[in-house]
């Protein structure tokens, strides 16, 4: 590319995010006034890496998004043991929450970061927060403190995230971008499929806190190679404003009310039913703030406009609860150890891998993602509806087909929001449109394994009190869903496995019932043809 013509593009990407400011570069105001802004698309990007530098810097993203996905699936695997430590069964929504809470309400923040400030130094920031977060996971003493450190991983996950969708796009030419962006998708799915393995065996033969001390020399590597072999490009390059104004693009009284929401709501499904009574006053005053500070989160972000986490115009183109269940399913009913309730995970995560990939190969081959999008969700349906079935004492060809089923119907659906949002929009807009994809994508996660966690520990309550009334359910939910074996009569273990039984039945009709939700909004969306740049 000739200097001129970085010189122009660079110029564009300037004027676009200026105007988000609402600022314009000096002396052009008159002259491009009344002419219809073009923006830099991606093929206007000619400084890419090659060879080694390339490939140097793709195993650098794979290792970051390796992190991320271990993360989200080796804690699940672990969770009976953390339980049975902690003596904490009624906050196991917690550690799946925490994690999600920060990693969903803080990516459009990171969406912005990524396009204010320096990429290079964002993204190595992010990979910093995420190694302090499972350090603290690691060596924390209580429940409550193992629950931050997770919340601080989340926050840093989430700048990981939105960072290498971002870099990816302005480190690959267009004709190799679908290719690494599957790499990337192919990654998590490992990540995934090792995560309940590694979780399995750190905490069957060493300890659980070793499912977060394997972080931390992860991250090292990609620190080192995204500083020294990532060159920015012009077309990248933050915006030179005053740094109030930059701070004041990161919506942080957006961030402040979706997280203050959210809270409200996971203490409303901690509490409800299980340490307070629903008609409690806490609960009440929980359920209510949480649809006030809703509204004011929407008339925040429209009162924000261009500054706001979700901006409206974009927002205007319409173009994980088996993985923390299915553990306690192994454990709890057919009493499995903890490495092999992660190997029984392995035939979801695994089909789940395969059709992310294919998902993304069909969206570049044909353009159209609404077919795959309702085909994941039918598939999803049917798969979640089958593992509701499960009783006690099924065969094992029952629960690997019925994940199997399950998994290809999530891998379908899985990344089609990150490959719309980023054919659709104009190259300083990446992050921004990413950010927001990952941010619903993320908040569901955080709403629903609550939720989850709420209906499971109530039911268990309830059923535990029919089915053995003899002993106090609250010694069965604080011997956790490994101990209450070794711990209880040998009478009362049929009622105890029957009433987990139960309890996650009502869990699976959640996951069933949300994955036909999703196929039906999935209608909604425009069935018209995208254009991957290749």
């Amino acid at each position: 590319m000739s200097t001129t013509s970085t010189s122009s593009t660079t110029e564009k990407v300037n004027r676009t995010a200026l105007a988000d400011v609402g600022e314009e570069p000096e002396g052009k105001g008159d002259v491009e006034q009344g002419k219809e802004q073009v923006n830099p698309t991606y093929d206007d990007v000619g400084e890419y890496p090659k060879g080694f530098r390339l490939a140097m810097v793709v195993l650098a993203l794979v290792l970051a998004v390796f992190l991320v996905a271990l993360d989200l699936t080796i804690v699940a695997t672990a969770i009976p043991r953390i339980t049975d430590q902690f003596h904490s069964l009624d906050q196991i929504g917690w550690y799946g929450s925490a994690f999600f809470l920060t990693l969903a309400s803080f990516q459009s923040s990171w969406g912005k970061v990524y396009k204010f400030f320096p990429i290079k130094a964002s993204f190595m920031t992010a990979i910093a927060i995420f190694e302090l977060g499972s350090l603290i996971c690691g060596v924390s003493q209580n429940s409550s403190m193992l629950i931050a450190g997770r919340a601080i991983a989340g926050l840093g996950a989430s700048g990981i995230s939105t960072g290498c969708y971002t870099i990816v796009a302005f480190a690959a030419p267009p004709r190799l971008r679908p290719a690494f962006t599957g790499i990337m998708g192919a990654t998590f799915g490992a990540g995934s499929v090792v995560g309940p393995l590694l979780g399995g065996v750190f905490t069957g033969r060493v300890s659980w806190r070793w499912c977060f001390y394997i972080n931390l020399p992860i991250g090292v590597p990609s620190i080192v190679v995204i500083l020294l072999l990532f060159k920015t490009p012009s077309t990248a390059q933050p915006l030179k404003a005053p740094l109030l104004e930059k701070v004041l693009q990161m919506d942080f009284s957006g961030t402040s009310l979706i997280m203050a929401a959210t809270i409200c709501y996971l203490l409303a499904m901690e509490w409800g039913g299980t340490t307070k009574a629903w008609n409690s006053a806490s609960v009440i005053a929980v359920l209510v703030l949480f649809p006030v500070l809703i509204f004011v989160f929407i008339l925040n972000e429209w009162w924000q406009g261009e500054k706001a986490q979700l901006t409206f115009r974009i927002l205007k183109n319409r173009a994980m609860l088996a993985l923390y269940y299915l553990p306690i399913y192994f454990q709890a009913i057919d009493g499995a150890s903890a490495q092999a309730s992660g190997v029984h995970n392995l035939p979801l995560i695994i089909a789940m891998t395969i059709t992310t990939i294919a998902s993304g190969r069909l969206i570049s081959a044909f353009g159209h993602y609404v077919p795959i999008l309702v085909s994941g969700g039918v598939v999803t349906t049917i798969g979640m509806g089958m593992i509701y079935t499960l009783q006690i004492g099924s065969k094992s060809s029952r629960w690997i087909g019925y994940q199997v089923l399950a998994g290809l119907g999530v891998g379908f659906a899985f990344q089609v929001p990150q490959i719309v949002a980023q054919s659709i929009c104009e190259l300083p807009e990446v992050s921004h449109y990413t950010a927001i994809s990952l941010f619903f994508q993320m908040m569901g996660g955080t709403f629903f394994v609550s939720a989850a966690d709420s209906i499971f520990s109530n039911k268990l309550v309830k059923h535990l009190k029919v089915n053995i009334p003899e002993i106090d359910p609250k010694i069965v939910i604080g011997l956790g869903a490994t101990q209450f074996r070794n711990s209880l009569p040998a009478e009362a273990i049929p009622g105890v496995v029957l009433s987990y039984m139960q309890s996650l039945h009502t869990v699976f009709i959640l996951a069933t019932t949300l994955a036909g939700v999703a196929t039906l909004v999935s209608l909604i969306a425009r069935w018209e043809k995208i254009k991957i740049r290749i």
